[in-house]
């Protein structure tokens, strides 16, 4: 019986786990899928590469493929079996003998040029960084009140107020972006939005500039819960880990 084991790695981590399987050698195989293949596509090249009597294990790559934004690399022979969902898409299909950990490898080895954008009411960081090095930030707070509950025409005065403070801080924090993103535009490869979805829903829609960037703008969130500086070191791991899943015999 074939167990799985999913952990999420860092960079580092994951260059290492590349190593690792060049140096186990043995025979095996190499399956590269971009995101958005077809799911008979992915089936078919799913089942080429793990071979008969893993039918459970067929469906369960085949569901984290067709689910990823970024494709994924399967690496499955006798001595590593284990699957990578990149960072960053996957651009070519690849099936090849042995494990052929180059194409994974210069995509994480590339120093793209990525924009961080994490916002919360009342607090923002934006940080613009070439691989994990820190080219840019700014950091700040701006006051916007909770929510009032109490009822009638308070309520209604207090939630337009709130609307007005609301619509500041996004005008500043949209300035700030501008500043810090604007040199490096047209280098950027991805924009990556960290925080909570509703706050950055409104921010995104007030804020016209970000539409320039909406064809390299990552489909994910970050959670984060403080944005402040230490919050953009803490981000750009996340951007840059992979989740990987590995079979053992059990």
């Amino acid at each position: 019986m074939v167990v799985s084991r999913r952990r999420r790695l860092n960079r580092v981590r994951t260059l290492r786990l590349l190593d690792e399987l060049e140096a186990s050698g043995g025979p095996g195989v190499s399956l590269y899928t971009p995101a958005g293949l077809p799911s008979a596509d992915v089936e078919k090249a799913v089942g080429a590469a793990l071979g008969l009597g893993l039918e459970e294990t067929s469906r369960e790559v085949v569901e984290a493929v067709v689910r990823s934004k970024t494709g994924a690399v399967l690496f499955w022979g006798d001595n590593e079996k284990c699957m990578v969902l990149p960072p960053f898409p996957i651009e070519d299909r690849l099936f090849s003998s042995g494990y052929e950990t180059e194409p994974l490898r210069s995509l994480l080895q590339r120093e793209l040029v990525v924009a961080l954008i994490l916002v919360r009411l009342g607090a923002y960081a934006i940080g613009v960084f070439r691989g994990e090095k820190l080219l840019a930030s700014k950091v700040g707070t701006g006051l916007v009140h909770a929510r009032h509950r109490q009822g009638g025409s308070s309520e209604r005065r207090f939630a337009r107020h709130r609307e007005k403070q609301m619509e500041y801080f996004f005008e500043r924090v949209c300035g700030h972006v501008r500043e810090r993103v604007e040199p490096c535009e047209r280098e950027t490869d991805y924009v990556v939005y960290g925080g909570e979805r509703h706050t950055l829903l409104a921010f995104r829609k007030q804020c016209e500039y970000l539409s320039r960037f909406d064809d390299r703008t990552q489909d994910r969130l970050l959670n984060v819960r403080e944005p402040k500086q230490a919050s953009l070191e803490a981000a750009i791991e996340q951007v840059w880990s992979s989740d990987v899943v590995e079979w053992k015999e059990g």
